[in-house]
């Protein structure tokens, strides 16, 4: 299975924001939403393809009160989430999962607080196998996520 994790912009709750509207809560209406980490909504898809679909789907609520959009892929890392442009760049065979490797942005997670939160990201790039430790500031562990160099860069 895929997943689709959403990350609320700060100043909004974004399940309200999201289930509060017809045209978003019913392109969720198939799944089981879940809350990974404060302020998020996640769900699982079927494929990368229906990922990407429901991410476009949601567009218009994704550049009101999302801050960020992450997929987790299986066949590219069970431990890794993508960017929904690199999601998008996968599954439009413009990039292959090997090379997805290099750009990174990599959260904190606070477990002190319940669900845990996602703290200040950190771009890195991964140099051979080694991700370079976060140090933005003490937390419990991060979470990766794999960006384009254009996102990278931005």
């Amino acid at each position: 299975m895929t997943r689709v994790c959403l990350v609320g912009e700060s100043e909004t709750n974004l399940q309200y924001e999201l289930l509060s509207r017809e045209t978003a809560r019913d392109a969720l209406a198939a799944y089981d939403i879940t809350e990974l980490y404060a302020n998020t909504l996640a769900v699982e898809t079927v494929s990368l393809g229906a990922a990407v679909s429901l991410l476009n789907d949601l567009d218009w609520y994704l550049i009101r009160f999302v801050a960020d959009a992450f997929v987790l892929e299986p066949s590219v890392s069970d431990e890794e989430w993508l960017s929904r442009d690199l999601a998008t760049a996968i599954r439009n065979d413009e990039l292959t999962p090997a090379e997805s490797e290099r750009f990174l942005r990599v959260y904190g997670v606070d477990e002190e607080t319940e669900p845990p939160e996602l703290v200040e990201p950190m771009l890195v790039t991964r140099t051979g196998a080694e991700i370079p430790e976060y140090d933005l500031r003490e937390v419990d562990r991060t979470v990766t996520v794999r960006v384009t160099e254009s996102e990278f860069g931005a």
